[in-house]
């Protein structure tokens, strides 16, 4: 975070979310030493599911695969408000995406209108391709906090190579149109960041997405390593730089996933994922829902959250994360604050 993203997001915790977080915190650390899944408060975090559509055929995403065993579709509103009137009050960070393009939505800004209304941070990640001029204005005028817009290359050629079918002439207008409202109505959110996912093919244009984003206008520059399915024999998306590849060659020349897979997981205890028919998953590694913890359909989500199904995930994850598939291509999970 900068300065004023930072003050900006400081200016919305309460005693009562302060609380909850060090709840979320204290019973981390209680459940990693005594090897029980102890879990106090609600989840600081969590990402909402504003649909599993998206426009794009980005080759390691489910929804650009069309590949999802799970029923495509929005997330209706009155739900949306319905889960806020139940964890609203404890929640710092708000996500509004799990897959799909949030923007596909019709009512994705209402939602984050709300969310502002009620004081909690909102998160976005777009594809970039629906920020018209009116998008743009409406995003603005919705409160939203942060906007992380996909940039992963800064020609098409080579944009083109992991974001199929995409426009870049289209992003890069769409960003124009929201840093042009963002000071046209003197906002000072969102805070708009270029997010760059490395691979190989883009590798090379690190350098030059950073003027871009100058050129543009927008706050800031995140590069993500990217996450490939098929790894072991080596994926020609892997970068040939080290420090933005995900993996790393052992020996017989096969690759692993860098690090080690300890038995403990920060995002069960802080974070949650509500999709956009209501289920229940642990994180954002379970893209296709496969780990369904609860439905809000049948339950309250503080039910689920406190619930059966709830702490024996944890339970497993405290016996190692090893044995939990979405788990083994995962690098994030252990990190406080990630």
């Amino acid at each position: 975070m900068n300065i004023a993203d930072t003050t900006n997001f400081l200016s919305k915790l309460t005693p009562l979310k302060l609380w909850n977080a060090g709840q979320l915190l204290s019973s981390y650390y209680a459940a990693k030493f005594s090897r029980k899944p102890i879990q106090w408060g609600i989840p600081m975090t969590i990402s909402v599911e504003p649909t599993t559509a998206c426009n794009l055929r980005c080759p390691e995403c489910p929804s650009g695969l069309r590949s999802f065993s799970r029923p495509t579709g929005n997330m209706k509103s009155d739900f949306f408000r319905n889960v806020l009137d139940e964890v609203g009050s404890r929640l710092t960070y708000l996500i509004f995406y799990f897959q799909g393009e949030p923007y596909i939505n019709p009512s994705f800004l209402d939602m984050v209108a709300h969310a502002s209304k009620k004081n909690i941070y909102t998160i976005t990640s777009t594809n970039g391709h629906f920020l018209s001029d009116d998008n743009a204005r409406k995003t603005i005028e919705s409160g939203l906090d942060r906007m992380i817009i996909s940039v992963d290359g800064t020609t098409q050629e080579v944009y083109e190579n992991y974001r199929k079918e995409g426009k870049l002439e289209n992003v890069i207008q769409g960003a124009k149109n929201v840093v042009k409202w963002k000071k046209k109505l003197k906002s000072k959110t969102p805070h708009i960041i270029f997010q760059f996912l490395v691979v190989k093919p883009n590798e090379h244009q690190i350098p030059e997405i950073y003027k871009l984003a100058e050129e543009v206008g927008v706050d800031e520059v995140k590069l993500k390593t990217a996450q490939v399915y098929d790894y072991e024999h080596g994926n020609p998306l892997i970068p040939t730089d080290d420090k933005y590849a995900r993996y790393e060659k052992v020996q017989d020349g096969t690759y692993k996933v860098k690090g080690d897979l300890d038995d403990h997981c920060w995002k069960l205890w802080h974070s949650c994922v509500i999709t956009w028919d209501g289920r229940v998953v642990p994180c954002c590694f379970d893209k296709d829902a496969q780990h369904q913890l609860g439905a809000m359909q049948k339950n309250s989500f503080k039910e689920i959250w406190q619930g059966e199904n709830y702490n024996n995930f944890r339970t497993q994850i405290l016996k190692g994360r090893d044995q939990i598939d979405i788990c083994t291509n995962c690098t994030e999970g252990c990190k406080v604050w990630a």
